[in-house]
């Protein structure tokens, strides 16, 4: 019986947790930044661990066999927390790295390295951006003043957003295009700001920028700490599998 660690917060991490093999006993890490985390095989923590120094502990004294970071591509805190717990604590940890979106013909991409310089140049490309970076750094757009924010979130936040003039978007991916699309055509949005998170639940926003030829303000990913980086489910469980035999 192998005892495994997810670190989660992603729809992947939730589909590994509920397409494991027999012989894993597992649980699942969430953040917990929503009021609802799914319904899982194993157990499920919600909640931080206090750093690094205390994923350490939490893996010894649990008797953790193996983590897998399956947190999200901007998660570079947790994952680098990860790492060195593991390290510390000698288990062996396996990323779970989501591919990146590939740019295709009629996009228009801006691409930034962080989100201070995705505030600095949104100026030059658009006054009703849609904002689509989640609710923690919402605080670094405050300074521009003239633009009127569509924040997506998933849940109405708990008090007014650092944003001069804004208007809040609700809803839980996976997104249709036709809903992207309406969006789009109904706030007349000029700019998507977004991270380069890749995956399947909400690219249909970069397919509806091209359609509609509006720029997308791209922030690009931090590079994942050293180790084993698999981008798909079956290589986890091959990971696993290896571990186990």
């Amino acid at each position: 019986m192998v005892k495994l660690l997810i670190l989660g917060g992603t729809g992947e991490a939730a589909e590994l947790a509920r397409n494991l093999p027999s012989g894993i006993d597992v649980m699942t890490s969430w953040a917990g930044r929503t009021k609802t985390a799914p319904n899982l095989p194993g157990m499920v923590r919600i909640g931080g661990f206090n750093g690094a120094e205390g994923l350490r502990d939490f893996l010894l004294e649990n008797k953790f066999d193996a983590v897998i970071d399956a947190t999200h591509p901007f998660a570079a805190k947790i994952s680098a927390h990860a790492a060195q717990a593991c390290k510390e604590a000698d288990i062996p940890r396996l990323t779970l790295l989501r591919p990146p979106w590939e740019k295709r013909e009629g996009d228009h991409w801006v691409m930034v390295e962080s989100l201070e310089d995705a505030a600095a140049k949104l100026p030059e490309l658009g006054r009703r951006p849609l904002l689509t970076i989640g609710r923690q750094n919402l605080g670094i757009f405050t300074p521009v003043q003239d633009a009127h924010f569509f924040v997506r979130l998933i849940e109405p936040p708990a008090a007014a957003l650092p944003l001069k003039n804004y208007s809040v978007l609700t809803g839980r991916p996976p997104f249709s295009l036709e809903e992207e699309q309406e969006h789009l055509r109904f706030e007349e949005i000029d700019l998507l700001i977004t991270k380069q998170s890749g995956g399947n639940a909400t690219y249909a926003k970069i397919e509806a920028a091209r359609i509609a030829k509006i720029p997308v303000l791209m922030i690009k990913r931090p590079a994942p700490p050293p180790g084993e980086t698999v981008s798909s489910i079956e290589a986890c469980i091959e990971w696993l599998n290896r571990l186990s035999a």
